[in-house]
């Protein structure tokens, strides 16, 4: 099932107080970025975030879902009407996030 784009909307909404978060849509789901570094998305309407030392600390009891069949479980956000949390939360994420790659173009 494809997530809606009413649902990123509103997600994006609550994300609002961070500068330089963006989006990517993918296969139906929609990859979300922080000054563009990967911390999470929207799959099957859920906001799932990844699973980092930070992110368990700010989120203990959060459960531990699969975005699609294969891929590392991610932690839901359940607490997505509080703007202020998930400020702090994909600001304590960024460090731990790996830094982004360059792509390099090959020539052919």
């Amino acid at each position: 099932m494809a997530s809606r784009k009413e649902y990123l909307d509103f997600v994006l909404e609550q994300l609002s107080g961070l500068e330089g978060v963006s989006y990517r849509a993918m296969m139906g789901e929609y990859l979300l970025y922080y000054n563009d570094k990967l911390f999470g998305g929207i799959y099957d309407d859920r906001f799932l975030v990844k699973v980092t030392a930070s992110s368990l600390e700010l989120l203990p009891d959060a459960p531990q879902e699969m975005p699609y069949d294969g891929a590392k479980p991610m932690l839901l956000i359940t607490e997505i009407d509080n703007k202020n949390y998930l400020r702090e939360l994909i600001l304590a994420m960024y460090e731990d996030l790996p830094e982004i790659k360059k792509r390099v173009k090959r020539i052919k």
